[in-house]
């Protein structure tokens, strides 16, 4: 940063805007070797990030987890000139000289004599933001969209532009963006808003406390570390989702205010804080799902689609130090010089765990500031890291100058070993499967729906066509039957025609022989020729007759044979239908062999998520046995397994428990008549509260309600610390703390309390009274039903866990107070005071048990903050303990605050000067 500030606020005067062509440090994108060093480290860094699952799948071979080598690249930038020194050192030559086609840097020691330097990239005076960004960031930024850890930091002292660098938004110029902001320009050019996500979170590091940026009331936060793969995070801090540039320059504009800056005689608004951005991105890795089946597949097509997707998490981390500085030149003093002492004392932390790492010495000192544990990853670790040391041409800071390109020297020694960050979306992969299986269950459905349709449809044709054979056949017979009738009708009545014609003739004759005898002779002669003429008649019909019975037999024979013929096709269609009931029963067992096929991609699925949990367990060397399926294995469980209160496998166990048996069944069994089963359901649903995902589905399923009635029904005390154990865990979350206060908790944990014996009892209730104790709107509420008198009537058990816990309740009460008086909220004598715990507080004060001691003394400083209660602690003996605590307390921001405490109290400085005790 500029002493003017122009470097922060403005664009530098003077300063030429040039692109030059690209010279990155390596391709993140190229082959492994472009991470290598030119010379191997031989510190052993801690493991990184696995991928979650090496278990195998059908399709999907194990990927190699190797490491990859990564040194720790450098560039240097020059600031130019500002007013001051322009003016100031008109007459003297720059002490930097730059060779940017070499990445050469000469410092002149004297008028004769100089030093030559090479890093990475060396950045003139002149290179615009962008070249900047281009050669230290970019490289770092792609490594993070790939799956790895990357870290960008700017070093250097105060007023040579590191803010600048890092942190200019760019709204008046959008050249004068920064690298935060280019940054996520790229991550969000390169995400997709419907699969992959993007997190921020901004906080600063002041006074060795670590701040929330975007939520100032968090003032106090925690650094934790994985003890599996060396992550470290912030989980205290608030965390962003990042949708569009405009929201994350907001968030930045917002940090940017709350960031603790001075004027100094170095720079007019310098950074008295180290800035920490952590940019969280989770994509989704496209290309490596299998196609899905085909609507036929068989049992080897659905297995291609049990390759889950892979999930590459990266962490960009960008830190903004706090500039070097030296008292003398900085002209810092009073609070400010505190601020220059604390930053120093980090940067020097910092330095020594560079200097370790360089020499490749045992040990690491990363423990001695909160700023080497933050950045433990960054060097030596598993992430990509790039340093831009910012420096001045003054020649009057050569000595700060030299200082900062040795620790840039220093740096580039490190080596890291970087390693990807993937693991395999199961729950992608189980949302994918129960798709496909409901796709398969409505095809096969309609299918079943239309093979039925289609033999009804079969059936009917069929019966209609056999309905309409048999009317033909039944009316072709009838009318045969009525035709040959009519004929032989028709023939006997030609018969009896000529029969009775013949009869008639006959009857003549007989006539004519009376009359006339002479020709009798001749009538009878010709009788017997119409006899004989009339047998041929006879005859010939008889003939005629047989012939027409014959062609009626053989019509007869052709009815009969389309009978057959009809008979035929029926036997056809009956085949035809015997062969469409078959086709049905084939359906049938298709459908059988789809629910066996279903039924072994759901256990094959089952069985992938418990190899990854086996193989998960197994990396992190601990392993726990199967969880029992079913309500009755529960109980079996519940009788037969003791749960242990910690450890990795059994967390893996209880996590199988909540998911493969549920809440509610769990919850259940808090209501069984056997005691023994209470107990062990209720250490169950006390190791789930502890994971603080499970908390809220806990309360929402009426844990909370259980367990607050455990405590006042039951009567065993094994069932009351258990209990109070879980209400404690879930007495953590804020919105949890009051719902236990609205369903009377304080009054039922203020009971257990007063009838306990049990130690342990003791400390689980006053765990769950300490957590409500940090809760802001509820002190009044808390300390009216008896919440402090329970806390104290505590200390009656001497036993130090206990007393630990009340120790942190009262610090939590006083700290709460504090916070309230220091918001501006007018209150009076602290409630603790009226309570009657000074006594015991100042008794306790100098307790050689470590958290003890360390609680009692926080609540002295945070007591001692309110000036109405400075009169009761002086008559109670507090002001000596303070004084002991800003002298002999090892914890420094105790020792400070102790300090600060003291000086800005005039009661506290009257009685001391009274007392004639030195103190300034």
């Amino acid at each position: 940063m500029a002493s003017s500030g122009a470097f922060r606020n403005g664009t530098q005067k003077g300063a030429m805007k040039l692109d030059r062509p690209l010279s990155l440090f390596s391709n993140p994108k190229s082959s492994s070797s472009s991470f290598s060093s030119t010379s191997s480290s031989s510190f052993k860094s801690k493991p990184g990030v696995r991928r979650s699952s090496t278990g195998s799948l059908p399709g999907v071979p194990a990927k190699d987890d190797a490491s990859v080598s990564g040194r720790v690249r450098v560039a240097v930038r020059l600031r130019p000139r500002n007013s001051e020194e322009l003016e100031a050192d008109s007459d003297f030559a720059d002490c930097v000289e730059l060779q940017p086609e070499l990445k050469r840097l000469k410092l002149q020691k004297n008028n004769w004599d100089s030093d030559t330097y090479e890093f990475d990239e060396v950045l003139t005076e002149f290179a615009s933001q962008k070249r900047v960004y281009e050669v230290v960031a970019k490289p770092v930024v792609e490594s993070v969209l790939d799956g790895y850890n990357g870290t960008v930091m700017a070093y250097g002292q105060t007023g040579t532009g590191k803010t600048y660098t890092l942190g200019r938004l760019g709204e008046e110029d959008a050249a004068d963006r920064g690298i935060m902001v280019r940054a996520m320009e790229d991550i969000l050019a390169e995400i997709s808003p419907d699969t992959d996500s993007v997190c921020v979170s901004y906080s600063q590091l002041y006074m060795e406390t670590i701040q929330d940026l975007l939520d100032p009331a968090n003032d106090n936060i925690s650094i934790m570390e994985d003890p599996k793969t060396g992550d470290v995070s912030l989980p205290g801090a608030t965390v962003v989702e990042i949708r569009d540039q405009q929201s994350f320059v907001g968030l930045l504009k917002l940090g940017e205010a709350h960031r603790f800056a001075a004027n100094t005689k170095l720079n007019t608004e310098s950074s008295r804080s180290h800035a920490i951005l952590m940019v969280h991105v989770k994509r989704s890795v496209k290309g490596k799902d299998s196609a899905p089946s085909s609507e036929n597949g068989s049992m080897s097509s659905m297995l291609k689609t049990l390759k889950p997707p892979i999930v590459r998490k990266g962490k960009l981390v960008v830190v903004d130090l706090a500039g070097s500085e030296r008292i003398d030149k900085s002209g810092s003093e009073g609070h400010t010089l505190e601020e220059a002492k604390s930053i120093n004392l980090s940067l020097s932390a910092l330095g020594k765990c560079i200097n370790s790492l360089a020499e490749n010495s045992v040990h690491i000192p990363v423990r001695d500031s909160k700023l080497t544990r933050l950045l433990r990853d960054s060097f030596g670790g598993t992430a990509r890291t790039s340093l831009v040391v910012t420096i001045g041409p003054s020649p009057r800071h050569r000595g700060e100058t030299t200082s900062t390109i040795m620790f840039g020297q220093r740096a580039m020694k490190v080596e890291n070993m970087l390693k990807i960050k993937e693991e395999f979306d199961y729950k992608s992969l189980s949302r994918r499967l129960d798709i496909q299986l409901e796709k398969l269950i409505a095809e096969h459905e309609r299918r079943q729906k239309a093979f039925q349709d289609e033999i009804e449809r079969i059936t009917i044709e069929a019966q209609k066509h056999i309905s309409v054979a048999e009317r033909n056949y039944a009316d072709a017979l009838e009318k045969e039957k009525l035709n040959h009738q009519k004929e032989y009708v028709e023939s006997l009545k030609k018969l009896e025609e000529q029969w009775s014609k013949e009869q008639q003739k006959h009857g003549i004759t007989k006539i004519e022989l009376k009359d006339n005898g002479l020709i009798k002779t001749s009538r009878e002669e010709i009788h017997a020729v119409s006899s004989v003429e009339e047998i041929a008649e006879v005859e010939r019909l008889l003939q005629e007759e047989s012939l027409l019975r014959r062609s009626t037999e053989e019509e007869a024979n052709n009815l009969r044979h389309q009978l057959m013929l009809w008979k035929r096709s029926e036997a056809s269609r009956n085949s035809e239908i015997s062969k469409l009931q078959k086709l049905v029963e084939d359906e049938a067992h298709h459908k059988q062999k789809l629910e066996e096929e279903i039924a072994v991609l759901q256990s094959q699925l089952l069985q992938l998520s418990f190899e990854a949990d086996e193989t998960r367990r197994r990396i992190d060397g601990g392993g726990a046995g199967e969880v029992p399926n079913g309500l009755d294995s529960l109980i079996s469980q519940v009788r037969h397994q003791q749960l242990r209160d910690s450890g990795d496998g059994e967390k893996a166990s209880m996590a199988k428990l909540f998911e493969q048996v549920g809440l509610h069944k769990i919850l259940s069994l808090l209501e069984a008549e056997d005691v023994d089963i209470r107990v062990h359901a209720v250490k169950v649903v006390a190791n789930l509260a502890a994971e603080e995902t499970n908390q809220e589905k806990i309360v929402e399923a009426g844990g909370l309600t259980s367990l607050l009635m455990l405590l006042r029904s039951s009567k065993d005390e094994t069932i009351h610390r258990v209990a109070a154990g879980a209400i404690a865990n879930l007495a953590m979350s804020e919105t949890n703390q009051e719902l236990i206060m609205a369903q009377g908790g304080i009054q039922l944990l203020s009971m257990t309390a007063a009838y306990a014996e049990d130690s342990q009892t003791l400390r689980m209730v006053a765990g769950a009274i300490a957590n409500l104790c940090g809760n802001d709107k509820l002190q009044m509420r808390l300390r009216a039903e008896g919440g402090i008198k329970a806390l104290l009537g505590m200390v009656r058990c001497r036993h130090p866990d206990v007393l630990a816990q009340v120790a942190r309740g009262i610090a939590n009460f006083a700290k709460c107070e504090s916070r309230a008086s220091t918001q501006g909220t007018k209150i009076g004598k602290s409630l603790l005071i009226e309570d009657g715990a000074l006594p015991w507080i100042v008794q306790n004060a100098n307790n050689n048990a470590s958290p003890i001691g360390r609680h009692i003394e926080l609540a002295l400083c945070h007591l001692a903050k309110q000036e109405a209660n400075a009169k009761d602690m002086i008559g109670g003996g507090a002001l000596w303990e303070l004084v002991r605590i800003s002298r002999d307390c090892s914890r420094e921001d105790i020792r400070v605050l102790a300090h600060q405490t003291l000086t800005s109290s005039p009661t506290f400085l009257t009685e001391l000067k009274r007392l004639r005790i030195g103190y300034g």
